[in-house]
């Protein structure tokens, strides 16, 4: 019998990915009776530099869970596209002189050989390429469909910009004051940009994320840059004037403390007023100065300067005392009302500011259970207002209520609620991006281009370069520019600013169920079969960028009713990074592992199983050459144990009840996406079957079945062997269940999570209540030291197996 070495120089696995391929194994079917499944990865950017094994760790998890589930008995949709538009393929394109186009088709077909050598199950028939016209048609379409919603405004606005890239970027794309993709500081321009109403959902996006199943460091980073806050919008009237300067805070409470505010440079107040302000060209100097920095600069100035504006005063509604009133960098237009009450005692900043303008220190909140910090520095907590009025000896919570219901009757206050999150600026002056379709019309203004003429296709460039206005290299190209307006067939020029490109990855998943629709976006009763996704994969990164874009465009089409849905991704799954040497991979690091050779040198099936076994999928992890030869010698035990197979062979009891148990560890961890914990216990079984002299054929073939989503072809090899009916081990419906009776134990090893870490583990009865295991768990020793029980806010408990303290 030939040996597993000999299986694979005798391109054993290739023969396998023949088969598959021949026979359609993978291709999605929608068979009546059968429950649907849609698992997908966050489609990549094909760059040329290729995929290397940190890259194919996602993809190993999805392709994992849509084979188990194809061998459970389900259809599956498990698609694969290309996120194909964007600013490396035409920067290369400068560089070079190659069209993007080309790098973009030969990165592709290098991706899709990569992906295909590895024995991804993907479903070729469904690909989506996003700088295709039938692809892009879709994106313009949903553009036009938002504008006539009222989703979609061009405002000037100061706007990050990044030399290098030469092209406007959005909030979300600016890390640490430099472009996310180069690296290169951004300054500001003011430029007329296309903007998404995303703020008009703020509310919609944050109650979505209560009833989906996303990692909660997920969901925080959402809720953060959403960036909710409940407070009251104060209207300070300017002495002597009719102007008022409106401010939010969410400390009324600390009004009476208030005795200088802040307005933003750029506030209308200062230009209606310079001609009251007696030192207006000391204020002038200071304007002009933090206006030469970005948004991102003075957000992050740490010393907060200003001038005061002298000439002009406030009155503080609550008390009628004068304040004074200070223009400072520090406060941006776009944040709240452009203006800021300051209350030295409670707020140090204002702290810091007071002492170095002299201004006093009024303390209206006196800790209740704490000395007060003051004069050293500011008290920033609640307490019981003092120094108030007729509000003295409230606390904070009660003042919040009485002071916001008082200033409401004057006419100077309300409740309301504030965001961080701007509107989505999607303006890109580059050319490698889906053409906004609109067209500007002197009499008609901005008007969208109907559908029957989409898509605005993407005119062939050979010079990619914007141009020195700064504007997209497509107003170069009259033949594109000169059109006339579908409203009055007037003489109308075409928009030349491209898409960002996460308004087309923001869509993608909708295509998939009927990605050659001609006629319409996707076919409703597709929609209804396969969507939402039922496993979404791909990294926490995305959080704040096309997570969030993609789900205020499914909740935009829910309300517009293309879809019946408002989640696209109820459950998402974050993978963990994968290190070598100690740092992520990557090819500028020189510690990438080339799958390709990887295969070549070991198998697909083992870089498989490696990928999986290495650490908790969800945890970053270091690649090990030592784990990889590891996973190989298993394999070689896998195929040795064929030999100890009898005809009617009748294993022993505890084989029996080891089977089962190791069914059930493996399904449940598959289920659970601890996919090494999946192959530890497959390996422990096969220890297990090389201690028998002889095993049954029926044992080994539910091994190999509960191995195959790992390592695939052994699993297909070993199972024709075995007799396998000339259908694939995946289309074969032989999934094994466990028989509960035969492995039930006494006592189980009982895990305690504190916010999804694992905190300690204990040993139960089998079958332990949730009541019960919340008092053996608050009870713990390691569990007490981290948990008060008033700190709660929900237990998740999964029986038999963990409870994790949500506080």
């Amino acid at each position: 019998m030939e040996d597993y070495n000999s299986f694979l120089e005798n391109n054993g696995e290739q023969k396998w990915l023949d088969f598959w391929q021949k026979e359609k194994v993978f291709q999605t079917k929608d068979e009546k009776g059968k429950d649907n499944y849609y698992v997908l990865d966050m489609f990549p950017y094909p760059s040329g530099s290729g995929l290397h094994v940190g890259h194919l760790k996602g993809y190993t998890i999805t392709d994992v869970v849509a084979k188990k589930n194809l061998m459970q008995g389900k259809n599956v949709l498990h698609p694969m596209g290309w996120d194909a538009f964007g600013l490396p393929a035409e920067n290369y394109a400068i560089k070079t002189g190659i069209h993007p186009k080309d790098t973009i088709k030969k990165a592709i077909s290098n991706f899709k050989k990569q992906l295909s050598s590895v024995g991804y199950g993907y479903d070729w028939r469904k690909e989506v390429t996003s700088c295709e016209p039938d692809y892009y048609k879709w994106t313009q379409w949903i553009f036009v469909k938002l504008f006539e919603k009222g989703l979609v405004y061009k405002k000037k606005e100061r706007v990050n910009f990044c030399p290098s890239c030469k092209t406007v970027l959005a909030n979300e794309q600016v890390v640490d004051k430099k472009c996310e993709r180069c690296g290169t500081e951004v300054i500001e321009k003011e430029l007329e940009q296309w903007f998404l109403k995303i703020t008009e959902y703020a509310d919609d996006l944050l109650k979505g994320l209560e009833k989906i199943d996303w990692p909660e460091k997920v969901k925080k980073m959402q809720k953060n840059w959403i960036g909710k806050s409940k407070g009251s919008e104060i209207d300070f009237d300017v002495q002597d004037t009719n102007e008022t300067i409106s401010v939010y805070t969410t400390r009324i409470d600390t009004l009476f403390g208030c005795n200088y505010m802040v307005v933003a440079p750029e506030h209308p107040i200062l230009e209606k007023l310079k001609s009251k302000i007696t030192n207006w060209e000391e204020v002038q100097k200071y304007i002009n100065q933090a206006q030469k920095q970005t948004k991102i600069e003075r957000k992050a100035n740490k010393g907060k300067t200003g001038v005061q504006l002298k000439g002009l005063k406030a009155i503080n509604p609550i008390n009628s005392q004068p304040v004074l009133i200070f223009v400072g960098d520090y406060v941006l237009m776009d944040y709240g009302t452009g203006g800021i009450m300051a209350v030295p005692a409670h707020d140090q900043r204002d702290f810091e500011f007071s002492k170095k303008h002299n201004i006093p220190v009024i303390e209206v909140i006196q800790p209740e259970k704490e000395e007060s910090p003051l004069p050293e520095k500011s008290y920033e907590g609640e307490g019981v207002l003092i120094n108030s009025g007729q509000f003295s000896g409230l606390t904070s919570k009660e003042a919040r209520k009485k002071m916001t219901r008082f200033l409401k009757k004057k006419g100077k206050g309300k409740s309301t609620t504030n965001y961080k999150m701007r509107d989505w600026l999607i303006s890109r002056q580059r050319y490698w991006g889906t053409p906004i379709p609109m067209v500007k019309c002197v009499k008609c203004g901005f008007v969208p281009v109907p559908e029957k003429d989409l898509p605005v296709k993407l005119p062939e460039l050979d010079d990619f370069k914007p141009t020195s206005k700064g504007e997209s290299p497509l107003a170069k190209v009259s033949d594109f520019v000169n059109t006339t307006c579908p409203k009055c067939g007037g003489k109308a020029k075409r928009e030349t600013d491209t898409m960002d490109t996460f308004v087309d990855s923001a869509w993608y998943y909708i295509r998939y169920a009927d990605n050659n629709n001609e006629d319409e976006i996707a076919n409703k009763e597709k929609l209804k079969k396969w969507l939402p996704v039922d496993l979404y994969v791909g990294g926490e990164e995305h959080a704040i960028l096309h997570l969030l874009y993609a789900r205020f465009i499914t909740k935009a089409l829910y309300d517009m009713g293309y879809l019946d849905f408002k989640e696209p991704f109820p459950k998402l799954f974050c993978q963990g990074m994968v290190y070598r040497d100690g740092e992520i991979m990557s090819k500028s690091r020189g510690n990438v592992v080339n799958p390709d050779a990887f295969v070549k040198e070991y198998g697909l099936d083992t870089m498989r199983l490696y990928e999986m076994f290495m650490g908790p999928a969800k945890q970053s992890t270091e690649w090990s050459d030592k784990g990889v030869t590891g996973c190989r010698r298993f394999l070689e035990k896998v195929w040795r144990l064929q030999e100890k197979i009898k005809e009617g062979y009748k294993d022993s009891d505890m084989v029996i009840r080891e089977m089962h148990k190791t069914i059930k560890k493996v399904t449940r961890d598959i289920n659970d996406f601890q996919f090494n914990t999946a192959v530890a216990a497959l390996m422990d079984f096969s220890n297990t079957l090389s201690n028998q002299d002889q095993i049954s054929k029926q044992v080994y073939k539910n091994f190999i079945i509960l191995l195959s989503p790992m390592s695939p072809c052994i699993g297909e090899e070993m199972y024709q062997r075995l007799g396998g009916e000339k259908k694939s081990i995946f289309r074969a419906n032989k999934w094994p269940e466990h028989d509960p009776k035969l492995i039930k134990e006494d006592d189980i090893t009982f895990i305690i999570q504190i916010n999804g870490k694992v905190r300690d583990q204990i040993k139960v009865k089998a079958g332990i209540s949730k009541d019960k295991a919340r008092e053996k768990a608050l009870s713990s020793k390691k569990i007490k030291k981290r948990v008060k029980e008033e700190n709660i806010k929900k237990i998740i408990f999964v029986p038999d197996k963990l409870i994790n303290i949500v506080v």
